[in-house]
């Protein structure tokens, strides 16, 4: 088996030629770290590898694999970890000066299951500075471009991830979410991402500012390979108050592609946003696919407005009270645009911060009804293809003026409500970039988004179509 042929296994296939022998942990870390050597100079997914460590990890994982030792689920798998979230003794910078230098005494709870399942991390992905916006780009260690075309974003926040598991940089990346920083990369990338339910996965120690929102996931190539990560990474932890208890379910083995009695909604624009004509094509060509499978699948919107006002209040309140006091003395390292952020939005009132909570409450009472009727809702998940690098976004979309977050309408309300989301690769543009369908599921069904996400895939495969890289 070739490099690239090691490089593009799933992490299921990887996992299981470990464990039969037919490859070695080293022989896979090998493939994958020189791929990583070749590309990543391109596509700046890494900023932080482990080489060294990595290669180490994996000798000890062959010797266990000798020695016939019991073997966790993700024994030898290489896996890399955003730059968000805390690795013990391995740098994480959140994409800031300000911790350039920093080494975590723990790691993130996450990264601590990933560990004890056998995984070796391989190194961190790039972020922008805190996460704060949905494209990666930051001061310390630059952009992140589109393995797809090099001249547009991955997205963000977790653009790092997604390109490193769509350029066959690792089969299983880590990212975060609090406003569709997994699921527009995830898109825009041409690979899975899922956010599961608020406090599905815990999240501790971490940045602070994204607590309310904040969701942990996997970014993969495969639906599987998500669900083997959920199997590992989910699950109480009180170091998380937020974390949910353990339902019980398991989210493997995912099999079969009928959705029989399924009840779905395909919302193209959930009634306010504008959508670029390309991906409307596309992801209501992926719709009439749930239909084939057996699903019922109607035309419908949930009855509520665009949330935007509430979740920028949330999010700007947040991370001024971080970060405000602390203006004078760090402000001249962060980025620009960041800083001016803070700075315009240190005057939040403790009343808009709990006035956005009420209209976010409220949100969450103008869906649920929906969701009453509706196992699933489907959209798109952004709504353009990848846009050029260095700008934060378009200003028009399908000829109408748009505000900032307008192109990224369809994730953040999911982070309001904490409902378990996923973003699927549903086809491709004329100019060959990965456009993404979006999969909703009712609060804390985690299991049926993935088992829908697994039926399309079954039905419209999409794992072999990789990026012109070489």
């Amino acid at each position: 088996m070739d490099e690239l042929e090691i490089c593009y296994l799933s992490a299921v296939e990887m996992a299981s030629a470990i464990k039969t022998r037919r490859l070695s942990p080293v022989e896979i870390m090998a493939a994958v770290l020189h791929r990583i050597e070749r590309l990543n100079p391109r596509v700046n997914a890494y900023c932080t590898l482990v080489a060294e460590s990595a290669i180490e990890q994996a000798r000890q994982a062959e010797a266990r694999v000798m020695r016939k030792d019991k073997l966790g689920p993700l024994h030898g798998v290489p896996v890399s970890i955003k730059d968000l979230i805390f690795t013990r003794g391995i740098r994480t910078t959140g994409g800031s000066r300000i911790y350039q230098n920093f080494l975590p005494q723990q790691d993130a709870i996450v990264v601590e299951r990933l560990k004890a399942a056998g995984a070796i991390v391989t190194g961190k992905t790039n972020t922008p500075e805190f996460g704060w916006v949905a494209i990666t780009d930051n001061p310390l260690f630059g952009v992140t471009r589109n393995p797809w075309n090099l001249e547009l974003t991955p997205g963000g926040s977790s653009g790092g991830a997604a390109a490193s598991v769509a350029s066959g940089m690792g089969p299983l990346a880590i990212g975060s979410d609090g406003g569709g920083s997994i699921r527009i990369p995830a898109s825009f990338c041409g690979v899975f991402g899922f956010k599961p339910s608020f406090g599905r996965v815990p999240q501790y120690p971490d940045f602070p500012g994204w607590e309310t929102l904040g969701h942990t996931g996997p970014i993969t190539r495969t639906v599987e390979d998500a669900a083997l990560v959920m199997e590992v990474i989910a699950g109480r932890d009180d170091r998380d108050p937020s974390s949910l208890p353990d339902p019980g379910r398991r989210y493997l083995p995912l099999s079969g592609t009928d959705l029989k009695g399924l009840k779905v909604a395909w919302s193209q624009d959930l009634g306010y946003a504008p959508v670029d004509p390309q991906v409307l094509r596309i992801t209501e060509a992926a719709v009439n696919t749930f239909a084939t499978l057996g699903a019922t699948v109607d035309a419908a919107t949930p009855e509520v407005s665009s949330p935007e006002k509430p979740f920028i209040t949330i999010v700007a309140a947040r991370v001024a009270a971080v970060w405000q006091d602390k203006m004078e003395e760090l402000g001249e390292q962060m980025t620009p645009s960041l800083a001016r952020f803070i700075q315009g939005n240190s005057d939040k009132s403790a009343t808009e911060y709990i006035e956005a909570g009420l209209e976010q409450l409220r949100y969450w009472q103008g869906i649920r009804p929906f969701f009453e009727k509706y196992d699933l809702l489907l959209t798109p998940t952004v709504t353009i293809p990848p846009f050029e690098i260095g700008i934060f976004g378009p200003k028009e979309i399908a000829g109408r003026k748009v505000s900032p977050l307008e192109w990224m309408a369809f994730t953040y309300p999911f982070n309001m409500t904490g409902q378990p989301a996923a973003s699927v690769p549903c086809g491709w543009t004329d100019d060959g970039l990965p456009v993404g369908l979006q999969i909703i599921g009712r609060r804390f069904d985690d299991t049926a988004v993935l088992k829908a996400a697994f039926a399309f895939e079954q039905a419209s495969p999409w794992a072999n179509k990789r990026p012109p890289l070489g």
